[in-house]
């Protein structure tokens, strides 16, 4: 109509306006509240963060991540599965059957795999756009919805973290702390790896330092033993507890890299060698028992100061009467030529017996000495080498108590002369106020063996095997009585031995007895 102004009726934009207000009003304090809800959620989060990156211990960090899982994201349930090769196990839960832990599946196949494949790090699935019955959380009454987040280590997956849905619907926020809760467990997880590898690194260091042969002690910027181990202990006879905390019980090297030998009280021989640290200001002090080493010098020496002294002698002799023999030829006479040229020829045989040995002695030390093993007649043997050995000088020879029918034995004559005459030549040699000297032989079930027995000055107690060593005479005082290289005992042991015999060393009073076996031979001793 003309006139007529179409509008509201009266009031009714008030009205309108006042909805307006109060719609605006609970949308405000319901995005307040959302915002609110999600500082808590953050706070919460950065907590559960702290604390798992302050836990070290594995399994303690899944079972954490797993059990802040539900708080965080509303999860009604939830787990943590890592990657096995091709496959997954469930290693932590959360409101679930404990009896699926440890489950393992095809990764191929599954959610997780289906999330690497996507290059994404959050995937959601639902009951709408897939089954979830055959999947292993379905165990889960409800199960309507999985949400799970990728979880690297180092920048490659390692596992993967699982928020299970079955009374509630999951928004963005759900979604977003889920992904940000499985990075950091990513991190958390890798600071538990890093710190129990070098948990395992340290541990494997103190069964490699405890199970080494050479003694190692940690010795602080003070000097002072921090760390002592098992070898350390029985090569010094000091335990742990008593010099953790102390100086050292020995001296040590000046300089890195330097060997000291020292030796300590027992009269054990140590080599030292000392390594700083440098990160720590520490030392590591490595040694090691050289006993046998300082002794076989010990004897090194002795010997090329014997076998110079024992060699000088036959020389000098040779040279002299040689010498003497061309510038005084005429004057010297029939008689004094002979004389001459039987004391060459006395000390020619003496040097080449010394050679010999030497010979024998680097032989046996090298490749071992060979015998030529076959039945022979010992009882003869015996009778042969005793008969034909004459001591210059002496006029007694040796007893001889041998059976007339004494068995056949298996060995080498040849080694068996040479061991007779060593085991003679040593009796003499050690009875310098004589005394007699008896060779006997018996037969035994399996053996034939056969002493020699002196008065002389007889074997030192708890010497009996080291005379059978190279270069091994006895005390060095006696070295340079009787001479000799010693070598004469060592070749004997080697001889008897490798005609499958053996020989043996007893002390007696007055003297030695010293005990040579050899097996029975099969055949009777008429053979």
């Amino acid at each position: 109509m003309p006139g007529t102004t179409r509008g509201c009726p009266p009031g009714a934009a008030g009205a309108t306006a006042g909805r307006a207000s109060v719609l605006y009003a609970d949308e405000e304090a319901e995005v307040q509240g959302r915002m609110t809800e999600r500082a808590r959620l953050v706070r919460r989060l950065t907590e559960v963060v702290a604390d798992i990156n302050a836990d070290f211990d594995l399994q303690a960090v899944l079972d954490r991540i797993t059990g802040s899982l539900t708080e965080l994201t509303g999860a009604d349930a939830g787990g943590f599965v890592l990657i096995e090769d091709d496959r997954l196990r469930l290693v932590s839960i959360t409101r679930l059957s404990d009896h699926l832990r440890g489950y393992s599946a095809p990764l191929e196949s599954s959610l997780f795999g289906e999330l690497l494949r996507s290059g994404r790090t959050v995937l959601l699935a639902t009951d709408e756009t897939r089954s979830l019955d055959d999947l292993i959380w379905a165990e889960l009454q409800g199960l309507h919805t999985i949400a799970l987040g990728v979880s690297n280590v180092r920048g490659r997956p390692y596992g993967a973290l699982y928020a299970l849905y079955s009374s509630r619907t999951v928004d963005h926020l759900e979604l977003e702390l889920l992904e940000l809760l499985a990075a950091h467990a990513g991190v958390a997880l890798g600071n538990a790896m890093a710190y129990q590898e070098i948990v395992r690194q340290r541990a494997h260091e103190h069964v490699v330092v405890d199970s080494s042969a050479d003694g190692i002690a940690v010795v602080d910027a003070a000097g002072r033993i921090r760390k002592w181990n098992q070898s350390a202990a029985e090569l010094t006879g000091y335990l742990a507890a008593d010099v953790v905390g102390r100086p050292a019980p020995f001296p040590l090297p000046a300089r890195q890299g330097q060997h000291i030998r020292h030796r300590i009280g027992s009269g054990r021989w140590l080599e030292i060698l000392c390594t700083a640290v440098a990160e720590t200001g520490e030392h590591v002090v490595d040694f090691r028992d050289v006993s046998d080493a300082k002794a076989l010098e010990e004897e090194k020496d002795l010997f090329l100061t014997t076998v110079g002294h024992e060699l000088r002698t036959p020389i000098t002799a040779v040279q002299g009467f040689a010498s003497t023999l061309m510038q005084r030829w005429e004057q010297l006479g029939e008689q004094g030529r002979r004389s001459a040229v039987a004391t060459i020829a006395e000390r020619s045989a003496t040097l080449s017996h010394l050679v010999e040995n030497l010979l024998l002695g680097s032989d046996a030390g090298i490749r071992g000495l060979a015998a030529s093993v076959g039945p022979f007649d010992l009882g003869r043997q015996l009778r042969e080498t005793a008969g034909a050995f004459q001591w210059s000088g002496r006029d007694d020879n040796p007893w001889l108590e041998v059976p007339e029918r004494l068995p056949w034995v298996v060995g080498d004559p040849v080694a068996t002369d040479v061991v007779l005459g060593q085991l003679l030549e040593n009796a003499f040699k050690y009875s310098p106020g004589g005394g007699q000297v008896a060779v006997r032989a018996v037969a035994e079930e399996e053996h034939v063996a056969v002493t020699v027995e002196d008065e002389g000055i007889g074997i030192p107690a708890g010497d009996e095997e080291r005379v059978f060593g190279r270069f091994v005479q006895g005390e060095a005082g006696d070295r340079r009585r009787f001479g000799g290289i010693g070598l004469g005992l060592y070749i004997v042991r080697q001889l008897a031995r490798a005609q499958g015999g053996e020989v043996t060393a007893h002390s007696r009073e007055p003297g030695t007895l010293m005990r040579f076996v050899l097996r029975r031979a099969a055949e009777p001793s008429t053979m």
